[in-house]
């Protein structure tokens, strides 16, 4: 789960990590009122959950409280495009007013799970304020990384020895290795996937604070935090995903033409996988795990069909928990409650799939049966050509 930048720095700054002054507005006077209190110089930001807010045109420095409002007319109501948002853009509800510093340099400090160590990894680097993708395709060399080990947590010497990679200067060796500290504190503590702070300033006077910071909480644990359900903000995300959420579903839009339904993220990446391999694009990733009911099925139909854009459907089941031939019930059963338009490959392999792929056959909707992935993959893109 995402969530915005003033209510990522209001977490953080719980666990002591140094994080400019600053409110967040949604309305003109409002952000007047806050760069009064700030003494008038501030930056204007757009809160979206997306990044390259800057080149897009939503944030802006500003030397007076008449500024400020200025900008803030400006940035709020806006469709703000980034990289990150697509073509469509994202509309700006809020924005966040924060002190003007002294800047001396712009840093990265970074906190995600690598998967291939099984381990936490804290990346930094010098190249603060760029986006660490092309700092990592360009200059691999400049991003230093720490791996932690689960069992002791990040250690001060793992800390200094990033800090003293940054070339900071001495008396702020020992600021930066508190900062690491705390933020990964944080980031245990609240089950983060995600902590970015890009970037991260040295101020004139030696201090270090988070100018920006994204944080992002891994879905699976946060059971364990029932109070960040209110830092959900649903107007920042595919409707198509509110719905598939409300029924247990896994969906995540993307921006092709050929929609999936499969169980299992692994065969879903596959399916995705062989369908580019064959020349089209997936139209979304969607799991519908490991019971597909004909309840299930048809909501799932439903929500791939609203997508406009698919020409056609592949069902890529595989039958380990569930039987083939109880799947293929539910999905003639889900279709006769949802009227699909568009073309229906089907594959199912394991228990019962000789009875599944009969009863396909002898069904009075018009499905195309495959025989394997290969061959779905080739019958779902030519009939989505």
């Amino acid at each position: 789960m995402k969530i915005h930048e003033y209510q990522a720095k209001e977490i953080l700054s719980r666990y002591g990590v140094p994080v400019p002054r600053g409110k967040v507005a949604a309305g003109v006077d409002e952000a007047e009122a806050i760069a009064r209190e700030l003494g008038g110089a501030c930056v204007v930001k757009a809160q979206i959950h997306a990044g390259g807010r800057g080149k897009g045109g939503g944030v802006k420095l500003v030397k007076s409280p008449q500024e400020a409002r200025g900008a803030a007319q400006a940035i709020l109501g806006m469709q703000l495009v980034t990289p990150q948002t697509g073509p469509a853009g994202q509309k700006v509800k809020r924005v966040l007013v924060e002190q003007g510093m002294a800047i001396a340099r712009e840093l990265y400090l970074g906190m995600l799970v690598d998967r291939a160590r099984n381990a936490l990894v804290v990346m930094a680097s010098e190249a603060g304020g760029m986006e660490i993708e092309e700092v990592a395709a360009a200059t691999p060399e400049k991003i230093l990384k720490e791996y932690v080990d689960p069992a002791v947590g990040l250690r001060p010497f793992q800390t200094m020895r990033l800090a003293y990679g940054l070339h900071l200067p001495a008396e702020s060796v020992r600021k930066a290795s508190s900062f690491m500290l705390q933020l990964y504190r944080a980031f245990v503590d609240m089950d983060l996937s995600l902590a970015e702070i890009n970037p991260l300033v040295l101020t004139k006077d030696g201090n270090l604070l988070a100018l920006d910071a994204k944080v992002n909480f891994d879905d699976n644990a946060l059971f364990r935090h029932p109070e960040t359900k209110e830092l959900r903000d649903l107007d920042e995300e595919d409707p198509r995903e509110i719905e598939a959420s409300k029924y247990g579903l896994s969906y995540i839009k993307l921006d092709g033409t050929v929609g999936c339904m499969v169980n299992g993220a692994g065969l879903a990446m596959a399916t995705m996988d062989i369908i580019k391999h064959f020349g089209a694009e997936p139209a979304n990733f969607l799991d519908v795990g490991g019971g597909a009911s004909s309840e299930t099925v048809a909501n799932a139909f439903r929500i791939i069909i609203s997508d406009e854009r698919v020409k056609a459907v592949l069902i890529n089941i595989f039958g380990g928990i569930v039987r083939c031939d109880r799947v293929a019930q539910g999905i003639i059963e889900a279709l006769q409650k949802v009227q699909v338009e568009v073309p229906v490959v089907v594959r199912l392999e394991g228990t019962n799939a000789t009875e599944a792929a009969k009863l396909l056959q002898e069904s009075p909707l018009n499905f195309r049966v495959a025989t394997g992935l290969s061959d779905a993959a080739q019958k779902v893109v030519a009939a989505s050509a």
